[in-house]
């Protein structure tokens, strides 16, 4: 059943005394998308939601955590480890005050939650503060975060692997453009779609890899010209260390392409080498991007400070959206831009669309092309994207909703996971 909005309980609603009574989390699986260029690679998603209820009236605010896409059985763990700090005496939601909140939470599991699995579960309860809030004022999120910044922004369609033949990879964008997308992302090498493995990537030689990269490029501005937006993403960042590129490989791969047009590269080296980025950074004209494992603003302020990133990719689902919002505005400072990432299910995206529109520096935001249902039904009509252009969403809260039919269609199925496949630990869609 959906929460009551304001308008249903009447103004006496935003200065009314009401409690946190219960936070809990709600496990769904169903198809990862309806992109038919994805499917084979990801059939299905597991999503991790958290609802935080008030007493009487009762109203329901509803967040995701990013963690739930890849290891969901641990996600209720922390928020029952947590819900006492959210129904304390204390914490009357008059006025409800987020950051404290947070804090706390913070603050109780600082040794084993300041990063990874703790802090990104954090992020999706106080995505779910935020929603709440933002429903009992009758205002959007993003008016929440320091007001609306931008009347729409430029998105685009986050395409995975680069399927091998190249004439599929060029049917690919084309049915990414076909959507209304004016920038779509890819990822480094070939992916062959009948045996699903790599067709060219990792240390092969630094000019081997350039020419892969640049056979994509030149494809795809022969076809569709040199309007069209191209990102390229590594994956560096998960990838085993016999695949990982290492700084004078990406620095080759990086120059071979600045004739064409790339806006970004994304996750070009591993996290750990924060000197790699940096001489990327210096040195590169193209673009370099990252983040999206990172889950503190104060990870992303070393590397502003260091000038290692061109764009950072916080993903609120994961960082949080306060965390969120220190890092678009310490890349500001620096006079860099900030681009969302955003491969959740429906309630992850939203957040960090309210995050994009509230913050001052943001470049392009990561859309899912062609999105599955745990997308659409979550989000309704408050997604707003057309002909590949972002437009605020003007719901309270997070304009996300989370139904018991909902809940009832896509039950949770253990072991619909995401992570890096390993020996032992091979993953299946």
């Amino acid at each position: 059943m959906a929460s009551p909005t304001v308008d249903d309980q009447g103004e006496g609603a935003k200065g009314a005394v009401m409690r946190i009574v219960d936070v809990t989390t709600v496990l769904l699986t169903g198809p990862c998308t309806d992109d038919p260029w994805l499917l084979p690679f990801k059939q299905r998603r597991s999503a991790a939601f958290i609802e935080v209820r008030t007493g009487d009236p009762g109203y329901v605010g509803v967040g995701e955590t990013y963690a739930g896409y890849f290891f969901p059985e641990s996600v209720p763990l922390v928020v029952d480890y947590l819900r006492p700090i959210l129904v304390a005496d204390d914490a009357a939601v008059t006025g409800l005050d987020v950051p404290t909140l947070v804090r706390r939470m913070r603050t109780c599991c600082a040794y084993w939650g300041r990063v990874g699995l703790g802090a990104a579960v954090i992020a999706g309860i106080e995505a779910a503060l935020w929603d709440l809030k933002g429903k009992l004022e009758g205002v959007p999120v993003y008016e929440l975060l320091g007001g609306r910044r931008h009347d729409q922004l430029p998105a685009y369609a986050t395409g995975g692997p680069a399927p091998w033949p190249e004439t599929r990879m060029l049917e690919k964008v084309g049915y990414y453009r076909s959507l209304g997308f004016r920038a779509v992302k890819l990822s480094s090498g070939y992916l062959d779609l009948e045996t699903r493995e790599e067709v060219a990537v990792g240390r092969r030689g630094t000019d081997a890899v350039a020419e892969v990269e640049v056979s994509k490029l030149a494809a795809i501005r022969r076809e569709f010209g040199p309007d069209l937006g191209v990102l390229l993403d590594g994956h560096m960042g998960h990838r085993e260390s016999a695949l990982r590129w290492d700084a004078d490989t990406a620095a080759a791969v990086l120059a071979a392409l600045a004739p064409y047009g790339v806006r970004w590269f994304e996750e070009p080296l591993p996290y750990g080498d924060l000197a790699g980025y940096a001489r990327l950074v210096a040195s590169s004209p193209v673009r370099v991007a990252g983040g999206e494992q990172l889950s503190t603003a104060a990870e992303f302020e070393v590397f502003a400070a260091h000038r290692a990133l061109s764009i950072a990719q916080p993903d609120a689902a994961w960082i949080g959206l306060g965390e969120f919002m220190q890092v678009a505005m310490a890349f500001d400072d620096a006079g860099l831009a900030i681009a969302p990432h955003a491969w959740g299910a429906g309630a992850a995206v939203m957040q960090n669309v309210h995050g994009a529109f509230a913050a001052p520096n943001t470049d392009i935001v990561e859309a899912p092309p062609a999105a599955g249902p745990l997308h659409r039904e979550i989000w309704g009509d408050s997604f707003r994207l057309v002909d590949g252009v972002l437009y605020p969403p003007p719901a309270p809260g997070l304009g996300v909703t989370l139904t018991d039919e909902i809940k009832q269609r896509f039950p949770f199925v253990p072991g619909v996971e995401e992570f890096s496949s390993v020996p032992g630990k091979v993953m299946r869609s």
